[in-house]
């Protein structure tokens, strides 16, 4: 499970974290993070792994094991610009949503809508077709 990157957004005046898995693209959102939950974000992070995940359909033995794999946050400089290219284009989609049903990021389900992110094909360098992210990860699980 290691190998994420993550962005800071500020949408309608409100820090959001996007963490995008390197390999799979699976989407994890944390929505409206205050000062002192950026000292917790290894929290945030998993409870907003797991709790997408529930909502992308895993079934029990995949909670299981990305409960029994998840290790803590390591911050380091290293960039890969596909993932950082996949991570714009789900901010955009995440920016039109709210624009386009007209929603506060207060009220939007942030795991819902990490699941919601998931079903949409990526590009990734080097790799042939597309990548499904849920689908991905939830093999990812099972191999694992």
């Amino acid at each position: 499970m290691s190998g994420w990157h993550a962005n800071l957004l500020t949408i309608q005046r409100r820090n959001c974290v996007l963490f995008v898995h390197d390999t799979t693209r699976f989407p994890v959102l944390a929505t409206c993070l205050t000062k002192p939950d950026f000292a917790e974000l290894d929290w945030w992070f998993q409870d907003a792994l797991m709790n997408t995940l529930i909502k992308s359909g895993a079934n029990e033995t995949q909670m299981n094991t990305a409960g029994n794999i998840l290790s803590q946050l390591v911050c380091d400089s290293e960039c890969d610009r596909s993932v950082q290219a996949t991570m714009n284009q789900m901010k955009q989609d995440l920016e039109h949503q709210i624009w386009y049903d007209n929603l506060s990021i207060i009220d939007l389900a942030p795991y819902r809508t990490g699941a919601f992110l998931a079903e949409r094909p990526c590009s990734a360098k080097g790799v042939k077709g597309c990548i499904w992210p849920k689908r991905a990860m939830l093999e990812l699980l099972e191999q694992c």
